[in-house]
């Protein structure tokens, strides 16, 4: 049987229910989850020993904060997890604009009404998941926007301009006992960065001149991107100062890291998970194609390379097998061939240096080129191949291609010395699917290490 929640500040008061601000109970809760290893930021990879820590230091310190990053970073995946930070659910007065304590309200309304109705004042439930507000800057955000305005409707009621409930409430005071996030904080302009001084600092409403003290209970967070001090605006330094925490988010550092976050971020449909399999190679090359992306001077990494990157182009690989599938109705594995089909989702996502044209598509096909030999050095050795190098300069070739059937080119395969039988061994599984993959895969790793040539689809 389920506890029926107090409706009203009476019944609340029977409980054990006791005030505390916004910073404070995630703070608590953080502590709890510290003292029971729990994990803090699940589905978010890479950051354990330089983000999170941060992270947990500021909460700690009942810290406002600012996630520095470029695009990709998991930036707003973070903030958006603090929520988990947050009590299940809080009582606040019921319709209430700003979301009042019922033993500690702080507007004039609240107030007006316990004042009439007491401890039979009704309230209802906020819960943790509506405690999240955001709002991405643009330059046309305006002080009503943010803090809120005179209400004109309430004034030809008789409302006073200086009585606070002429006032229709901006979207800080909404956010009173949330989370609440401004992403890309440098697209606010100075003069809205400069009405936020007071609501970060004294907590206190200022509207049309009028002040109205409002003792705001708020946590707040803001992301920015460090091109966005040059390209479209800056941080005010005195709006800097008042956050506690600047924090720098990074990518991550490492192929598996990235992979950790593609698999569980790219979309997946039923038919193509069913019909697809991708060889852990052909997820790696992927990966590495970021990696190489991210350290390439051909590339503008002022702008960064997204992980977006990398969930596109492992969305376009495993499309780019389901359509071969879906024509011989079996099921199939990616091969390096489909790595062409990458083209398309990596060009919009990175900005190159060079100042000729249509040079984008070169520079992607040299990544893909690099990605493939990177990672075929690590699994294979080419001493491994020695026997099979020597076949193909004795003038074995072998055809590989959509037109090629599977049993063909295992065929042609079987003629070179110790071919099949290395690919074999470097595979999980005994599928003649996979087996085709890794054949094309140690071919082409041939290829670009120089070892055997390649003419259109001929290795010879």
């Amino acid at each position: 049987m389920k506890n029926i929640l107090p409706k009203t500040i009476e019944d609340l008061k029977n409980t054990e229910y006791s005030s505390r601000n916004v910073k404070n109970e995630i703070r608590e809760n953080l502590v709890r989850k510290l003292s029971a290893g729990e994990d803090l930021f699940p589905g978010v990879h890479g950051f354990n020993e330089t983000v999170i820590p941060q992270i947990e230091t500021a909460v700690l310190s009942g810290q406002d904060m600012i996630l520095l990053g470029e695009r990709g970073q998991a930036k707003s995946r973070i903030i958006r997890e603090l929520v988990n930070l947050l009590d299940p659910q809080i009582p606040i007065i019921e319709n209430c604009d700003i979301n009042d304590d019922p033993l500690k309200p702080i507007c004039k309304s609240c107030k007006d009404q316990l004042k009439n109705n007491g401890d039979k004042t009704p309230i209802t439930w906020l819960k943790k998941e509506d405690r999240f507000s955001e709002k991405l800057a643009t330059p046309d955000v305006s002080v009503s926007d943010m803090i809120g305005d005179i209400d004109p409707i309430k004034i030809t009621e008789g409302r006073y301009l200086g009585d606070e409930l002429a006032i229709h409430y901006g979207m800080i005071p909404r956010a009173n006992r949330k989370i609440f996030c401004i992403n890309e904080i440098p697209d606010l302009t100075e003069r809205i960065q400069v009405s936020l001084f007071n609501i970060m600092q004294e907590r206190d409403v200022q509207i049309k001149g009028y002040q109205v003290r409002l003792p705001l209970d708020i946590f707040l967070v803001a992301t920015a991107n460090p091109e966005d001090y040059t390209n479209r605006g800056r941080i005010i330094t005195p709006l800097k100062d008042r956050y506690g925490a600047q924090i720098r988010t990074h990518y991550p550092e490492t192929v598996d890291d990235e992979l950790k976050i593609v698999l569980q971020e790219y979309k997946k449909f039923t038919d193509s998970e069913k019909n697809v399999s991708i060889p852990d190679f052909m997820a790696q090359i992927v990966g590495e194609i970021t990696y190489l992306a991210r350290n390439s001077p051909e590339i503008n990494q002022r702008s960064g390379v997204s992980l977006r990157v990398t969930i596109a182009n492992y969305e376009s690989l495993i499309s780019a097998a389901f359509k071969r599938s879906i024509r011989s109705g079996t099921i199939t594995h990616s091969k390096v061939s489909d790595l062409q089909e990458l083209i398309p989702s990596t060009v919009g996502k990175i900005e190159v240096e060079t100042v000729e044209e249509n040079q984008e598509i070169r520079i992607i096909k040299e990544l893909i080129d690099r990605a493939t030999l990177n990672v075929f050095s690590r699994i294979y050795s080419i001493d491994d191949f020695e026997n099979s190098i020597k076949a193909f300069d004795n003038g074995a070739s072998v055809t590989v291609g959509a037109s090629v059937k599977r049993p063909e080119l295992l065929e042609s395969c079987s003629e070179i010395p110790g071919l099949i039988e290395i690919c074999r061994n470097s595979l999980n599984t005994s599928e003649d699917e996979a087996l085709e993959s890794a054949l094309e895969f140690a071919l082409e790793g041939l290829h670009l290490s120089g070892k055997i040539g390649k003419l259109n689809n001929i290795y010879s």
